[in-house]
């Protein structure tokens, strides 16, 4: 047995131990830990017709990793953001324009792109309703990101803006996607 004193809050006291109660790791118990094997996913199979898709979303995720990477010197905080939004409408658009407007994908592999985060369910359930077909991003309709409670600039359609002025979201550096 050892005793250990522990000192504290002005307070001291001992403790006693017993020598051996933790279990010594070997060399080879160690070395077994290395060499276990991988976790398996559990992830299903993608459907068919996922092979066609593929290679433009591995490109539109690569474009991805190249945006979050990119040195954001000589940006605005919020520039820095932007074409990491672009990326993802354009992703989810891609998929939302091959399901409902070309109907070249099936259902299942449409659930499988979203369950799997490919595209944004959300954002299509807007595109889906009248007046946002083309929204850019779900942040220019939030109502509690502005002063006055109100959309962004970019829902504002270009007819009721001055001739010539150029706007730009602060948010996803939209340039206007009112339907």
């Amino acid at each position: 047995m050892i005793d250990i004193i522990v000192t504290g809050s002005g307070r001291s006291f001992s403790k006693r131990k017993r020598e051996g109660c933790l279990p010594e790791f070997s060399h080879t118990h160690t070395q077994s830990l290395t060499n276990m094997p991988k976790v398996k996913r559990s992830r299903k199979p993608p459907p068919d017709g996922w092979e066609l898709i593929e290679p433009t979303l591995d490109e539109l995720d690569q474009k991805m990793r190249e945006a979050e990477t990119d040195p954001h010197e000589g940006k605005r905080k919020v520039e820095s953001l932007w074409p990491i939004f672009r990326i993802h409408h354009q992703k989810t658009r891609y998929i939302f324009d091959l399901f409902y407007k070309r109907k070249a994908i099936s259902r299942e592999l449409y659930d499988y792109c979203i369950r799997e985060g490919y595209a944004d369910k959300n954002l299509i359930a807007k595109w889906k309703k009248q007046g946002y077909e083309n929204l850019c991003c779900l942040r220019c309709i939030q109502t509690r990101d502005t002063n006055f409670g109100t959309n962004c600039i970019c829902r504002v359609p270009k007819t009721k803006l001055e001739v010539g002025r150029i706007i730009e979201c602060t948010h996803c550096g939209c340039r206007g996607c009112s339907g």
